[in-house]
């Protein structure tokens, strides 16, 4: 594992920022052909600088590109790897047997059809160089700071990119998909270690859809549409994924890291999932990544310390990143509120294994961000001072 040179308690965010208005009619407009690729990029970079100056402001410890770039978490890798079509959600219903029901799906889980999109496998994968390269040298030309890169996890990408309708296209099966995106894989994160990155973060949200839905083969949960297996199998698929990705980051400078969460594509804190991590453990220890990041501010993720006191947890060596900001909520936690958590977890796992950050992004889909600027920055601003007297604290012990 690596080594942590973060300071106990260290903050940052967890990825995606709202992107501007103008930002998303540049989008629309280069899409359309209305607007030079290069003039776009130039915005990009100087809203991306923006956004890294609001981080630093709010007192993180580690910065982020805000994911600007991204239409979402995922759907955006159809523009960096061959063989992958972006498609909408009223696209992907074509190929759906049970259109009503899946219609129904999206209707209760608040998702438009129309607006939101998936990379598609359609054909063999081809690997062009970058998927989040160039974004992490555009944050190292905007700050001093350490830098998180964030990745859609291996897992999520192979589980919502299988179609197999038209994914046979490409590869016999799901599996078989599953090894060439670990190829790709391989090849960005060797690139990413040579070219410096201070924490890798794969995002693997669908794995909380894996353990908590009970038998229903198709949600919206971060668009894993394609059917499971058992939850047996499905998380040992997962766990050979995950653990052989975290595996490429062999550096002892760059911290691996997995993030899940229970979805943030809405405000309806009733409509997305629930459950404790309990099930997921083994394959947290399985894997073991130098840091978990968490979702825990939020009821929905059942009880800390029975989480961090099993042996598999608490006996390991992984950071716990833990969740002290409900991104979807406009009530701003309190300072004493956010001292209050850390300190639960702290006095269990040790105050070196304990990092700060929200549950999730705060615009996981572009036209969909569940925050406003001003809200972020007082929530931001809260959690520096919730890490900066906890240092406080346990520098005293």
């Amino acid at each position: 594992m690596a080594e942590c040179k973060m300071n106990r308690f260290f903050t940052s965010c967890m990825g995606s920022m709202p992107r501007s208005s103008e930002l998303m009619r540049a989008r629309r407009l280069v899409a359309a052909g209305r607007m030079p690729p290069a003039e776009y990029e130039e915005l990009v970079e100087r809203q991306t600088a923006e956004v890294i100056a609001f981080q630093e402001d709010s007192g993180m410890d580690m910065v982020v590109s805000g994911e600007l770039m991204r239409d979402n978490y995922v759907s955006f890798i159809s523009d960096k790897i061959a063989g992958v079509t972006e498609m909408s959600m009223a696209e992907i219903m074509d190929y759906i047997e049970d259109k009503q029901a899946f219609d129904e799906i999206l209707n209760t889980l608040d998702v438009p059809a129309v607006s939101i999109k998936n990379a598609i496998c359609t054909d063999r994968l081809g690997y062009s160089g970058d998927i989040v390269l160039e974004e992490l040298r555009m944050i190292k030309r905007h700050t001093k700071l350490p830098i998180k890169i964030t990745l859609p996890g291996p897992y999520l990408v192979t589980r919502s990119m299988w179609l197999a309708e038209v994914s046979t296209r490409g590869y016999a099966s799901k599996e078989e998909l599953g090894e060439a995106v670990l190829e790709i894989y391989r090849r960005e994160i060797a690139a990413l270690l040579e070219e410096g990155v201070d924490l890798i973060q794969f995002d693997e949200p669908v794995l909380t859809e894996v353990v908590f839905t009970e038998g229903k083969t198709r949600t919206f949960m971060c668009a894993s549409l394609s059917k499971r297996k058992d939850p047996t199998e499905e998380l040992e698929f997962a766990t050979h994924l995950i653990k052989t990705a975290c595996g490429y980051i062999d550096s002892p400078d760059t911290i691996s890291s997995i993030h899940i969460c229970r979805g943030n594509w809405s405000k309806k804190e009733e409509i997305l999932l629930k459950g404790a991590y309990t099930p997921l453990i083994q394959l947290f220890a399985d894997v073991s990544p130098d840091m978990l990041a968490l979702e825990f501010s939020t009821p929905r993720a059942g009880e800390l310390g029975a989480f961090l006191r099993d042996p598999r947890i608490l006996d390991s060596d992984m950071i716990l990143g833990l969740g002290i900001i409900n991104p979807r909520t406009d009530d701003v936690e309190s300072v004493d509120s956010m001292v209050a958590r850390a300190r639960e977890a702290a006095d269990i796992l040790g105050s070196d294994r304990i990092a700060l950050n929200p549950d999730c992004g705060f615009a996981t889909f572009s036209n969909r961000p569940v925050n406003s600027y001003d809200k972020i920055g007082e929530k931001l601003l809260n959690m520096s001072e919730a890490a900066r007297r906890l240092r406080g604290i346990y520098d005293d012990k």
